[in-house]
């Protein structure tokens, strides 16, 4: 049973978040720190002073709160250790084990992109919708999936990695695509993270640009801006048609800072539907109610 105050941390590579959420969603509080950078231990060590501090603050008892967790990578069903956060001292570690111990209770653990998605379904943009798609569209990209309220993990821990797909129904210049960490190339996050974005403007318009200085010279008239972001609505119309066809969301809520670009909503529902196996697209494509702190709600969430 869920217990009256619900502590969320979002573990992130430069910052440590923690929220505590009342029964009904309200946010009690809120506090953030810089991340350690001197290991493993410290981090670990900085999370539990977090959830202590934020139990004293609110006059509950040591062990009172739960606390779920959200961080990138996941946890490995073979060894039970991190994998693929981008805060490499954590990979290779037994965080949720550790952290238990160190707190002295169960602690829920859940990939960042499973948190933002359990968040703004939960009471956010998605509240009220039986299966939500939750997209980060930022650096990476990453995806969770909430079906009636629960996030979907998965057996191999892996649901929602939609951004080491191939880039789906590839034209002749988009063959093989730029080389991906993972080993592959051509996969999503290459095309439609924002470093992908800015990377396709300076390889088909020879100019250094960032991503929102490409959108507003889009808005202002520039030819080549147009479309570098023409392009990119393209792809990111023809990614989700293939989750669309896949999955069949009742809702897709976009995050991250490419889901600020105000034009996406609009323009990749209405590409999307030469791509997707029906007569009709009902699916909804919405921006993120909660912004940067789904995260770290969707954390609190992990114990509804």
């Amino acid at each position: 049973m869920p217990k009256a105050i619900r502590l969320g941390v979002d573990l992130g590579g430069t910052k440590l978040e923690i929220v505590a959420l009342d029964a009904e969603g309200r946010e009690r509080l809120r506090r953030r720190i810089a991340t350690p950078q001197d290991g493993y231990e410290a981090t670990l060590a900085a999370v539990a002073a977090l959830v202590r501090d934020a139990e004293r603050e609110l006059g509950l008892a040591p062990h009172e709160a739960s606390v779920g967790v959200g961080t990138p990578g996941s946890i490995s069903r073979a060894s039970g250790l991190l994998r693929g956060s981008n805060s490499a001292s954590l990979n290779g570690h037994p965080i949720r084990d550790d952290l238990a111990q160190l707190l002295g209770r169960d602690v829920r653990i859940a990939n960042d992109a499973n948190c933002f998605a359990l968040s703004e379904a939960a009471d956010g943009a998605g509240q009220g919708a039986a299966v939500v798609f939750g997209v980060i569209l930022g650096t990476g990209v990453g995806a969770g999936i909430v079906l009636h309220g629960r996030s979907l993990d998965g057996p191999n821990a892996i649901a929602g990695e939609w951004g080491h797909n191939p880039l789906p129904w590839p034209r002749d210049d988009e063959r093989p695509g730029p080389r991906c960490y993972c080993g592959h190339a051509g996969c999503i996050e290459t095309w439609i993270s924002g470093p992908g974005f800015v990377g396709d403007h300076r390889r088909n318009a020879a100019a250094h640009l960032t991503a929102p200085d490409i959108v507003a010279r889009a808005a202002a008239g520039d030819a080549a801006c147009e479309a570098t972001l023409a392009r990119y609505e393209d792809r990111l119309a023809r990614s989700l048609a293939h989750v669309i066809n896949v999955l069949d969301p009742d809702v897709v809520v976009l995050g991250g800072g490419m889901s600020n670009i105000d034009r996406l909503y609009a323009s990749v529902p209405r590409l999307w539907g030469d791509w997707v196996f029906s007569d009709r697209v009902d699916t909804r494509l919405v921006r993120h109610a909660h912004g940067d702190s789904s995260g770290v709600r969707g954390a609190a969430w992990l114990w509804d």
